[in-house]
């Protein structure tokens, strides 16, 4: 993770450097320091203007939610602004008030 901000408050930048998102083959999981801290599936579209995506968490603290998000990618950076409150959101942004986590990641290894 590069950066990241929840409802308008960015987050540490020692919390982004320790957190890594891991898509593959309709799963994914969030390390925290190398440890599994959130596992889920998750599920992609790409028919609208906007690409959105569908977590389903199984364990860690989303088990049992859906969080409802939109992702850009472009070359090695992969940005995803998740509704945290289950409502997908229609743009990049977070601000005070909103359950909105955006968060930006670098694509590591043969990126």
């Amino acid at each position: 993770m590069v950066r990241a901000e929840l409802s308008g408050d960015e987050a540490p930048e020692l919390v982004a450097q320790r957190t890594t998102l891991e898509l593959s083959s309709g799963k994914y999981s969030v390390r925290f320091d190398g440890s599994i801290v959130d596992h889920g599936t998750f599920e992609i579209s790409a028919d609208s203007s906007i690409k959105s995506l569908r977590l389903s968490g199984i364990s860690g603290p989303n088990a049992g939610r859906v969080i409802r998000g939109i992702y850009q990618r472009v070359r090695d950076r992969l940005r995803i602004c998740y509704g945290l409150d289950g409502i997908q959101p229609s743009d990049f942004a977070t601000s005070t008030g909103q359950n909105r986590y955006l968060a930006t990641y670098r694509r590591m290894g043969d990126s």
